[in-house]
């Protein structure tokens, strides 16, 4: 299996400006940036699961500045109600009516910090966003921004006061990763001032969110062989073999394809090949798998045979 993150850029200057640009923020995390941004070029939220000061929340600054998306973070507490991120109506005296106050929900990318820490009634307010790109506020429908994204970022669920995520909720992530220690030559030059938040104020936009949409359009051309929806396919069923344990949903199966698009596209190929798949399986299919889902879904990837 490849797990490769050295594999060239599609040749197009302003994308790989953009990763050189992130390099230098988020120092010795290539394979990181390579799968966040696959995610978002397949249309995909992303989780970021890690302890305190990886750098998850630098993460989603710097994918937020430099492809130019309008965003908002919302740190998510205990006391943390649905209203204070879909927003609510206020009464104004003067005209005599209610007004709407949108909350931060409507801007193209969110940061949900800490999502975990929230409680479960909070979290769902982001089920209808996620899913359907809108959301419901006083017997109203209304359109989110576009293109429009979460990045949530969640401690790990020993941790004191977390909240864990319902199944429905981690299955609208189409990605969860992690980013670990950084080596010691890394934290080295993290230790010097090299990298890290205090370039991201310098940090200029590499790309456009109408970048963005193109690359997002130029993924969905890439083909899948009838013989590489065979091996997806083949993944998908292998997980629900045991009935004792979650399989994956057709979600899953979809996003499994989508993600990969994403990874040949960047690797500048007009085709999926089963080492696409084979990249972002782990960061696909861990979270849907219940407890010890990335043990799962190493023996599941061994488990099938590559066309």
């Amino acid at each position: 299996m490849s797990y490769s993150s050295d594999l060239p850029l599609r040749p197009d200057p302003r994308l790989e400006a953009l990763f050189r640009h992130a390099d230098k923020v988020l120092l010795g995390k290539p394979r990181a940036l390579r799968l966040a941004m696959a995610c978002l070029l397949a249309r995909g939220h992303l989780l970021i699961e890690d302890l305190p000061g990886m750098g998850k929340t630098t993460l989603a600054h710097l994918l937020a500045g430099l492809l130019g998306l309008k965003y908002r973070r919302i740190q998510f507490t205990s006391d943390l109600l649905p209203a204070d991120i879909i927003g609510v109506s206020v009464y104004d005296r003067r005209s005599e009516n209610f007004h709407f106050h949108p909350g931060p929900i409507f801007a193209q990318l969110i940061l949900a910090d800490e999502i975990n820490r929230a409680t479960p009634k909070t979290q769902s307010a982001l089920l209808e966003a996620m899913e359907e790109r809108q959301v419901t506020a006083e017997g109203k429908t209304l359109p989110l921004p576009k293109p429009f994204f979460v990045i949530a970022t969640q401690n790990p669920a020993h941790q004191v006061g977390t909240f864990p995520l319902p199944e429905s909720q981690l299955d609208r992530f189409l990605m969860r990763i992690d980013l670990g220690y950084p080596d010691p030559a890394v934290e080295r030059q993290l230790l010097r001032g090299d990298g890290g938040r205090a370039r991201l104020a310098a940090m200029k936009p590499a790309a456009t969110s109408e970048d963005l949409a193109a690359w997002q359009k130029a993924v969905k051309q890439v083909k899948a062989a009838e013989a590489l929806l065979d091996y997806v396919q083949a993944l998908v069923i292998e997980s629900r073999a045991n009935p004792e344990h979650p399989g994956l949903s057709p979600r899953a199966g979809l996003a499994l394809l989508a993600a990969a698009r994403a990874w040949a596209w960047l690797a500048g190929r007009e085709m999926v090949l089963p080492e696409d798949v084979q990249a972002v399986w782990i960061a696909v299919a861990g979270h849907r798998l219940g407890p010890e889902g990335e043990s799962r879904a190493k023996r599941l990837i061994q488990a099938v045979a590559v066309p």
